[in-house]
């Protein structure tokens, strides 16, 4: 095990420090100032000088949290310590699990697969997701020339530049206007109006682009009957965003058997819950999927003859595995989040419909 070099974590104790100091400085002036409130009569207000240098203190502050917060995301994800490349060789499976694990992220194919998405390697479950959906359509064989797919809640993913790359033409499709705006999409940039906002022409040129992909909006509580005969669906962190437990597995359901096409392919990913089998959010805004939830999904869909993968939470084997990251998130590593009183990460489901 080797770590590159010091610096970056060097230069998080002098950060640190720095933010210790100012704190310190700004409770003394602070205390100051309530101490000369107390002692000025009742006829004289208390003096006004120090309001400036408060802000100031508290501008410091926040610019160095902000530092400290990027500084920390960078020194982990590039000065890790890490296993020698053999222990992650290439000859072993990629993604052989259902829930998001460190193991992945260490497999040479996920940096083969970053560079596709024109992405630099980033220990981050969203990035999990893409390469998720992306791996998985890819060794189903439906990622050739004349395939059709259509992708859910798309916001302004890679994903339809990078299939549109492989010759497939491809239908983006996000929620109404009107939902993305009262979901807080729109206002975080997780929310496409059109076209432009799925352009990457590091990955596809512009003119494969405007001939392989199209934008719709689609309520994916209410899938249109005309959105039919697909070679392949997907969507990345939007079914567990439809109100309620339930209202998710239907769409994963609807999303097989009424946009695909005899022996079509679907790969969604969700929220998943690792703190409990039972205690969980099953409404509202975010609903977090437990490990019966996806087995009964599985069960269901295989009863009306599809063919899906099993769903397997992967095992703990790298110490990130256990790095559980807290609000305000880190861009890296965001493997494992503590959302509300629960620990989650996330999860797919690859199904096949039924020939």
């Amino acid at each position: 095990m080797v770590l590159k070099q010091f610096t970056p974590f060097r230069q998080l104790n002098h950060a640190y420090s720095a933010l210790l100091n100012i704190n310190q400085t700004l409770s003394e002036v602070l205390r100051q100032k309530n101490m000369a409130s107390q002692t000025s009569p009742p006829s004289i207000s208390p003096p006004q000088t120090a309001d400036g240098e408060i802000e100031s203190l508290r501008q410091q502050i926040k610019a160095l949290e902000e530092s400290i917060d990027n500084r920390i995301s960078t020194a982990l994800r590039e000065h890790l310590y890490l296993p020698l490349p053999s222990h992650w060789s290439a000859d072993k499976p990629f993604m052989p699990y259902s829930t998001c694990s460190a193991a992945d992220f260490l497999h040479p194919r996920y940096a083969e697969i970053c560079g596709v998405l024109d992405h630099g390697l980033q220990f981050h479950r969203k990035l999990w997701e893409w390469i998720f959906v992306y791996h998985h359509l890819k060794c189903a064989g439906v990622l050739i020339e004349g395939s059709r797919g259509i992708g859910f809640g798309v916001g302004q993913e890679r994903l339809p530049a990078v299939f549109a790359s492989h010759g497939t033409t491809v239908l983006a499709t996000d929620a109404p206007p009107e939902i993305g705006a009262s979901s807080g999409w729109t206002a975080t940039g997780q929310h496409s109006d059109n076209l432009s906002q799925l352009k990457y022409p590091a990955i596809v040129s512009d003119a494969i682009f405007a001939a392989n992909v199209k934008h719709r909006f689609c309520d994916m509580n209410a899938i249109p009957d005309d959105l039919a005969d697909f070679d392949f669906t997907w969507s990345c962190c939007s079914f567990e965003h439809l109100g309620s437990l339930e209202a998710g597995l239907e769409f994963v359901i609807n999303s097989v058997e009424k946009t695909l096409k005899r022996g079509g392919v679907a790969v969604h990913t969700t929220e998943f819950n690792l703190s409990s089998n039972d205690d969980t959010i099953d409404e509202g805004h975010t609903v977090l999927y437990r490990r019966k939830d996806m087995e009964n999904l599985v069960s269901r869909l295989r009863d009306a003859g599809h063919d899906v993968q099993p769903f397997i939470v992967a095992p703990d084997s790298h110490f990130l595995d256990f790095h559980v990251d807290l609000p305000p998130y880190a861009d890296a590593p965001h493997l494992k989040i503590k959302f509300g009183r629960h620990v989650t990460t996330s999860a797919g489901i690859v199904v096949r419909k039924k020939a």
